[in-house]
């Protein structure tokens, strides 16, 4: 009888083990898991000022006189587009999907004239044709089909 109930005693013991292995084990993955949801979460191009560094594969500068960078931002919120073209301000829609796809929609513009800002409207012609984007790090690049890319953009993080 003694001996029955040693051998049911290890045997629950080794359950037990399993248990607590495969307990620390999802722990172990979920504490990834999370880790993952973090890093996609740093790495989305939402809620950040993407300023405009090259434009169909040429350096982007501000002109002297030109008060504002060219820049947008995608705001969660409604899926709306705010920026400025150089000289315009600019507004919109956008719509993200599966495999990095981006859609620009109902972009609407003010009407000033500013001397020396010629690149402004090539940048809102990129928003237009624009259907994808790849991200890496700061570094966005609008992309149609898979050319080289239309334009491409650095996070600013204001302080």
């Amino acid at each position: 009888m003694k001996k029955y109930l040693v051998i049911a005693s290890i045997f629950a013991l080794t359950l037990s083990g399993c248990s607590t292995a495969k307990k620390a084990d999802h722990t172990t993955n979920s504490s990834a898991a999370q880790t993952t949801g973090m890093e996609q979460q740093e790495q989305t191009i939402t809620e950040k000022r993407w300023k405009l560094v090259e434009l169909e594969g040429h350096p982007v500068t501000m002109t002297e006189g030109q008060q504002t960078e060219a820049h947008f931002v995608l705001h969660t919120e409604g899926n709306k587009v705010t920026g400025n073209g150089g000289c315009n301000v600019l507004n919109g829609t956008y719509a993200l999907s599966e495999g990095n796809r981006i859609r620009f929609s109902r972009m609407a513009t003010t009407m000033m004239y500013c001397a020396g800002v010629e690149k402004e409207g090539e940048f809102l012609k990129v928003l237009e044709l624009a259907d994808n984007y790849t991200l890496h790090g700061d570094t966005l690049m609008l992309n149609v089909g898979r050319r080289a890319p239309l334009a491409v953009f650095h996070a600013v993080y204001l302080r």
